[in-house]
């Protein structure tokens, strides 16, 4: 039964079913068996209890200036009462009520702060060495560090045991401490020392946690904000939570189903509610169970006006179920939800689960990012899956986003996740292009070589640079020719051929710069780190060359746009798109021996296992390559085969 407080306000505790064994052996202290006359402390309790009185009061007003008013009057009246009992002589008496104002001060200075600072921290130590000075235990121990002095004071023989629930709420703002800053292994020796001599393993902080018993406090002590109690429910579910994240994040899904089924049972506000079931959705859809996925992330939706975790989740299940319409119809709703500014949150005078909960990591469910992130993540799988004209239209705003604050730095980068600034143009620009807006797509280009202008005259020593192993420069120099790439595909849309070959010449110029490809030495881009730069600089070079040797076709300069299809198919041996178009030239210039042996060549490399991937390839660059792939491959292939005489072992000169 919860022991009832007949003051007013007053909260109710659990009665555990007795004290922990270290702590209920603790005898009475000799030091002050004495204690002073009931008007000592009675206007300083007193003072303590109204300030938790309206507190709450306020708290159930529902009025938010109220309620932050309130809130700074009633710290600044715990922090003046803690500094008069401070002042005075430390007292085993006198020690219930001053450390259950430093317990009501530190959580209500915690809230204030949205998080523990090193401050609170330094209040718990006054508080403990309060407790040894009363017990006239001071010297060389009042220097040891934080965890000692947990250990001095709980392994005290005598402190009295009306003590015991004060420290316990003190030792539980500890344990919130350190959960909230990651000091796991503190947490687990300090909760250790709370349960005695029960032997748990110190690694199962969730075992640890529901293993300790507050002690309950007595009718008539003095009002607190959050008892230890609740404190405790609050640290089991914020443990469970963080354990599950973590082993999700290291995918080991049975266990990190188990742990965040353990935080929905627990204590938690409706958007943590809702944070737990978007990361057992993830779980789940991990776990290859995407049914009862959905069923958490519907819930999660409901239960919460917190979309943007379980709608970007929901976006990668439909992806993996190719469900394509509801993949982009949920990244629109999470780039709308997140465009809705938050209202300002109620402040709270509890320690809750969310303020011990570190910000997400860019690898968990729970993270979402911004509206600019959403809006390229959009942009983008519209435009790998066809959708173009709404994907520029994405893009467009998405670069709106991105321009409205500080002009964009290219270097580190900052853009959304996967992706930097100026790739992000880049991929603007293909989208563009891709969606027939050229002279828009020509708008970006001039924008982006505006904002690398400064690169211009560094181009031959950053090639130098990565040379001498600062790879990571190559990005550099690659963005610039991609421009170049994109301003002559803009032009070819627009039937200006001569500016297109002018700029395909300007990209392979900037390109044929770089160093040779070295494949034991790759360093990961900047901004798509699963591909080299190097790679990037190869296939941006073939597209480069097909590109122009096209617009030579076009114009009926087969010899010139022999030699460019020549080169690609040189540089890239075997890449499928430059081998047909060089196949195609072949047969126009009446030279059948070679586009016959060409031709058995592509065959039998049909009949190949397929290479190895050097990873994907950047968004913007894939598009680029997409643009020089012959339509309907199989049946060129088979009209050109029918034409070809029997092959012969004539070899192509040069032709690898």
């Amino acid at each position: 039964m919860a022991a009832e407080d007949p003051r007013p306000g007053a909260v109710a505790s659990v009665a555990p079913p007795g004290p922990a064994p270290a702590l209920a052996a603790l005898s009475p202290s000799p030091v002050d068996s004495s204690p002073p006359p009931a008007s000592y402390l009675d206007p300083w309790w007193r003072k303590n209890d109204d300030l938790v009185r309206r507190m709450k009061v306020t708290q159930d007003s529902g009025l938010l200036l109220r309620q932050q008013l309130s809130a700074q009057d009633a710290l600044r009246g715990f922090r003046e009462l803690l500094h008069i009992l401070q002042a005075l002589p430390a007292a085993v008496s006198a020690l219930p009520l001053e450390l259950t104002v430093t317990c009501n001060f530190i959580t209500l200075k915690a809230n204030q702060t949205q998080g523990f600072t090193e401050d609170q921290g330094q209040d718990i130590q006054l508080g403990l060495e309060r407790v040894l000075e009363a017990q006239e235990q001071q010297g060389p121990r009042l220097k040891c560090g934080i965890r000692e002095l947990w250990k001095t004071v709980l392994q005290a023989t005598s402190l009295l045991p009306e003590l015991l629930p004060a420290l316990h709420h003190l030792a539980g703002l500890q344990a919130a401490l350190w959960l909230s800053t990651g000091c796991l292994e503190d947490l687990s020796l300090l909760l250790q020392m709370l349960n005695g001599s029960q032997n748990v393993a110190s690694e199962d902080l969730l075992l640890l946690l529901k293993s300790w018993s507050p002690p309950s406090k007595e009718l008539d002590a003095p009002l607190t904000l959050q008892d230890a109690c609740g404190l405790r429910d609050v640290l089991l579910t914020a443990s469970a939570l963080r354990q599950g994240l973590q082993e999700l994040i290291t995918e080991n899904f049975p266990r990190a189903l188990s742990s965040l089924q353990e935080a929905a049972s627990g204590f938690c506000s409706r958007a943590v509610l809702a944070q737990v079931y978007t990361a057992l959705g993830s779980c789940l859809r991990k776990m290859g169970n995407p049914q009862r996925a959905l069923l958490y992330l519907v819930e999660a939706l409901q239960v919460a006006s917190v979309w943007g975790p379980p709608l970007l989740e929901a976006s990668r299940l439909y992806r993996e179920l190719g469900d394509t319409t509801a993949e982009l119809e949920s990244l629109e709703l999470l780039a709308k939800g997140l465009s809705v500014a938050q209202s300002s949150k109620t402040p709270q005078v509890l320690i809750e689960v969310e303020l011990l909960l570190p910000p997400p990591d860019p690898a968990s469910p729970l993270y979402c990012g911004t509206q600019s992130h959403a809006k390229h993540l959009l942009a983008s799988r519209c435009l790998q899956t066809g959708r173009a004209e709404d994907a520029a239209e994405h893009y467009l705003d998405m670069l709106a986003l991105l321009l409205d604050g500080p002009e964009p730095k290219f270097s580190p980068p900052a853009g959304p996740p996967g992706s930097c600034v100026p790739e992000l143009f880049l991929e603007t620009a293909a989208a563009l292009i891709q969606a027939n807006r050229a002279q828009d797509a020509l708008t970006v280009c001039e924008e982006l070589l505006r904002r690398t202008s400064f690169l211009l005259p560094k181009m031959p020593w950053m090639w130098d640079d990565t040379r001498n192993g600062a790879k990571e420069l190559m990005n550099y120099p690659l963005w610039v020719s991609a421009v170049y790439f994109l301003q002559g595909q803009a032009w070819v849309k627009l039937g200006a051929s001569k500016e297109a070959v002018s700029d395909f010449s300007r990209c392979l110029e900037l390109l044929f710069r770089a160093p040779p490809e070295n494949k034991d030495e790759g360093i990961a881009s900047n901004c798509e780190s699963r591909c080299r730069p190097d790679v990037a600089v190869q296939h941006l070079r073939l597209a480069a060359l097909v590109s122009r040797g096209l617009e030579w076709v076009t114009s009926g300069q087969d010899t010139k746009a022999l030699q460019d299809f020549l080169f690609s198919v040189q540089m890239c041996p075997g890449h499928r798109d430059a081998s047909i178009h060089l196949l195609q030239t072949l047969q126009r210039l009446g030279r059948s021996h070679e586009a016959t042996a060409l031709w058995w060549r592509l065959e039998a490399q049909r009949k190949l296992p397929p290479e190895a991937a050097t990873g994907s390839l950047p968004l913007y660059l894939e598009t680029c390559l997409s643009w020089i792939r012959p339509p309907n491959q199989e049946s060129l292939l088979e009209e050109i085969r029918t034409s070809l005489q029997e092959p012969s072992d004539l070899e192509l000169p040069g032709f690898p």
